[in-house]
């Protein structure tokens, strides 16, 4: 964990959100650092690199972009060979904390990618990005060629001309060499310690700050950057819902335990919101915790998950429900399994579940990565 001052590692300290004496492993593995990399006998990616300060967080924002294969945190622009974390955060060995994309060029291009980074920095400030401060956290494009070096200079000047800052763009546009996969913890932060990294970013003040600047364009990042998922109008809800699903979502109903549809589903896939399709939870994250109902030891994105405190019943519980949707899913309890310890007990009435085979169809392919055999 990096964070920026003193204080504010004293108060995640205090809530109990750093862990100390995290195994690391001895040397980051060298990345990829060619302009194509292969990822499947049969599907050929292509690789942009950005900088963007913390990378738990670039990482998750270019992770939500259809089209996007992969995303890998790591270290680059400095001369230290395999530098750790510790080296890297020192401020000594040159390096940036970035993030190696891999895309697929049908689906979405390097222009696309280009403004989501914009859209998920501050290119004025030269001197780090957000709490976190000093030159290992400073922003930059890396281009890996002469196309990509002509469209991120352009895309530069675009913003520029905008008038969207009223100071100077500083984020430099400097030629790749080499990309250093950073230590395993810190890929996937976000999947993996979602109360740490959701306290962190909130924290951090960089969406604070993107709501100010990008408001009007609403393009940040909450797993749904093309706007697709809505809530439909009430009408339109009871007739397409059934009195169950309409009572749990709209009434914050509760269906019975252990006669529901997906209490013990054992398939692999996503669940979606029932009433706008946004993604919500994966069956890698479901266990059997014998209450009846679904539940689950993260989301799947985070972004799409609205927790409240809930009164009712004579108590305080914490309600979990769906951001676009706002439809009541279930409540979230402190007594889950590892790795998070939490219990998102879910009701099946407010989901849809979509098998891994029917991702692709249903217009959830970027997910399917999820469930793709090892070889």
């Amino acid at each position: 964990m990096k964070i920026g001052t003193l204080s504010f590692i004293g108060i995640l300290l205090s809530m109990g959100l750093i862990a100390l004496g995290c195994q690391k492993t001895d040397l980051a593995k060298e990345g990829k650092d060619a302009m194509v990399a292969k990822t499947t006998e049969s599907q050929t990616y292509k690789t942009a690199t950005f900088a963007g300060g913390c990378f738990w967080c670039i990482e998750a924002d270019f992770e939500k972009i259809p089209g996007v294969a992969k995303v890998i945190s790591g270290y680059t622009g400095g001369t230290k060979e395999n530098p750790t974390y510790e080296e890297v955060s020192s401020g000594t060995t040159g390096h940036v904390e970035a993030v190696q994309v891999y895309y697929d060029p049908e689906k979405v291009n390097y222009e696309k990618l280009l403004q989501v980074f914009w859209r998920h920095i501050d290119p004025t400030d030269g001197g780090g990005q957000f709490v976190d401060r000093g030159s290992q956290y400073g922003s930059a494009i890396f281009y890996h060629d002469g196309e990509q070096k002509k469209a991120a200079e352009k895309s530069k000047q675009e913003l520029a001309k905008s008038g969207k800052f009223g100071k100077p763009i500083v984020t430099p546009i400097l030629k790749f060499t080499r990309f250093y996969e950073a230590e395993d913890y810190h890929q996937d932060y976000y999947r993996k310690n979602p109360l740490r990294y959701t306290y962190y970013r909130h924290g951090s003040g960089r969406d604070r700050f993107l709501e100010k600047v990008w408001a009007k364009e609403r393009m940040e990042t909450k797993a749904d950057p093309e706007g697709k998922y809505k809530k439909p109008d009430d009408e339109t809800l009871r007739r397409r819902l059934t009195p169950l699903q309409y009572e749990v979502t709209r009434d914050e109903g509760t269906e019975p335990p252990f006669q529901n549809e997906y209490w013990d589903n054992k398939r692999e896939g996503i669940y979606v919101d029932i009433v706008s399709g946004e993604p919500l939870f994966s069956s890698k994250d479901k266990y059997d915790s014998g209450t009846g109902w679904p539940s689950f030891t993260r989301p799947l994105e985070p972004g799409n998950i609205v927790e409240r405190d809930d009164h009712s019943l004579f108590m305080k519980r914490t309600e979990v429900r769906s951001k676009h949707g706002d439809s009541h899913l279930g409540h979230v309890f402190p007594d889950g399994p590892p790795p998070t310890g939490l219990r998102y007990c879910m009701n099946s009435a407010a989901l849809r579940f979509i098998p891994k085979e029917d991702l692709e169809k249903e217009g959830y392919g970027q997910y399917a990565k999820l469930f793709a055999e090892k070889k």
